[in-house]
């Protein structure tokens, strides 16, 4: 669903164009006086504004406060023509997310606002865990009362001051990102940006000025200066992301940097000062790509000042339903859904699949249920259909060891159907018996058992 946004400038022309060149990413609405943008801001849950510092008569800095108090929730970037440090650093005190200098960089604006999206979006999560029962297991937006999750969150505690680089370790999907957010947005760097680029992401040819900005006239296209993200993260925190496929040239120049606290911008010669706090993530072993000469040593010792290794989700698998239950709240309002509950048949299997995509599969997992299940009661059959043959396993894991052969490639419900009727002659057709081995009511059971015998019958759950 796109985000709602709200362009306030005197000028018609530039409310005009920026909706051109938005709405394919956002739902737009435009003002052009302190009226009329107050009134939009009473009737509409506005996202995110783009905020003119001059509103002719009008002060952008005056009506920020009217904003922040209409909409709290809101992120608020002001444009200026005048970019005086005076006038952001005031707007940043005022409230505002960010600011961003005329004449306009369309790319800049695009990435400005996916960044204060994003950061609207992790404090709605902060805001579903208000209360002090959930509380007790949330912390910046890490969930989990686990033992390795507990740790991990008394370390951040003791490193979220400590100005050292980072690595974080872990496979693909355990929440890397998430971990470095929790300890910049912790740490006494919370005011300052918080950046990001990862580096599988974005192409060779583009990733150093990405990084390092560069100076008009400094390549063919370069019509304009560019201020990289080492440069406008200054003072904040520059979290480097799949750090292990950034190419060996990049290496050493990201190297120059954290050695020399200095980023000179592609076409210039003159290096500026900045005070940043490198965390990199990684899901492979640096060590191992540094014996193969893929990875520069000196690059690897710089960085893991302080490592930091993440537990995959099938290490800490109390934790899955305090997830489900988040996920499942955070999707039914990010999808505008009405909240849903899943049955004991879902958690048996959600609760034993092992997750080889981590915290990231099971919320694509939450989602897609979210999304699509027809009623407030998630079934097996609302899961995504690529996920009943992993699903399946535990069941035929459990059939094995009890001497009934599954082929592998049997689908979901057929194992469910062989497993549950195996079940029942060994409890001598006993069915309380059978319902509590299989962990479902003796309801639900009978339902099934009527369906195997006449599958035009529904089973209840559909």
């Amino acid at each position: 669903m796109k985000k709602k946004l709200l362009i306030i400038d005197d000028e018609q022309a530039i409310c005009s164009s920026l909706s051109f060149a938005l709405d394919d990413k956002y739902q737009i609405w435009t003002a052009t006086d302190e009226r009329s943008s107050l009134e939009i801001l009473t009737q509409t849950a506005i996202d995110l504004v783009l905020l003119d510092l001059n509103l002719g008569r009008t002060s952008g800095l005056d009506l920020l406060p009217q904003i922040i108090e209409r909409r709290p929730e809101a992120a608020v970037i002001m444009m200026t023509a005048y970019g005086t440090i005076e006038s952001s650093v005031q707007a940043m005190k005022a409230g505002a997310y960010h600011y961003i200098t005329k004449p306009l960089n369309l790319e800049e604006v695009r990435l400005l606002l996916h960044k204060a999206a994003e950061y609207r979006q992790l404090h709605r999560q902060a805001q579903l865990f208000g209360d002090a029962a959930r509380q007790q297991h949330a912390y910046a937006g890490l969930i989990g009362k686990s033992q390795p999750m507990q740790r991990l969150i008394q370390f951040i505690e003791r490193l979220k001051q400590i100005n050292s680089n980072i690595l974080i370790t872990g496979e693909s999907g355990t929440g890397k990102e998430l971990v470095a957010r929790a300890i910049h947005f912790q740490g006494e760097r919370q005011a300052r940006p918080f950046s990001v680029i990862n580096c599988a992401a974005i192409p060779e040819n583009l990733l150093e000025s990405e990084l390092f900005g560069y100076e008009k006239g400094a390549f063919s296209g370069a019509y304009k200066r560019k201020e990289g993200l080492v440069e406008s993260t200054d003072g904040g925190t520059l979290f480097l992301d799949e750090i292990g496929e950034m190419p060996l040239a990049l290496q050493a120049k990201i190297l120059r940097v954290i050695e020399d606290r200095q980023v000179t911008p592609l076409g210039s010669l003159q290096p500026k000062e900045v005070d940043i706090r490198f965390i990199a993530a990684t899901n492979r072993n640096l060590l191992e790509e540094v014996r193969k000469g893929t990875f520069r040593e000196d690059l690897f010792y710089r960085l893991n000042v302080i490592p930091l290794h993440l537990p995959p989700l099938r290490e800490r698998r109390e934790d899955i339903p305090l997830l489900i239950e988040h996920f499942l709240a955070l999707f039914a309002i990010n999808l505008n859904k009405q909240r849903k509950t899943i049955n004991n048949e879902v958690k048996k299997r959600l609760y034993a699949y092992n997750y080889p995509g981590n915290v990231r599969e099971l919320a694509n997992i939450v989602e897609y249920a979210v999304a699509l299940a027809p009623s407030e009661v998630i079934t097996i059959e609302d899961l995504p259909p690529t996920l009943s043959t992993r699903l399946a396993e535990p069941l035929q894991a459990a059939a094995q060891q009890e001497g009934l052969f599954l082929p592998a490639d049997l689908p979901l419900h057929e194992v469910e159907r062989r497993y549950t009727l195996y079940t029942l002659e060994r409890s001598g057709f006993h069915r309380k018996k059978t319902a509590e081995v299989l962990q479902v009511s003796e309801r639900s059971l009978r339902q099934k058992v009527k369906h195997y015998m006449d599958p035009q019958q529904p089973t209840g759950n559909r």
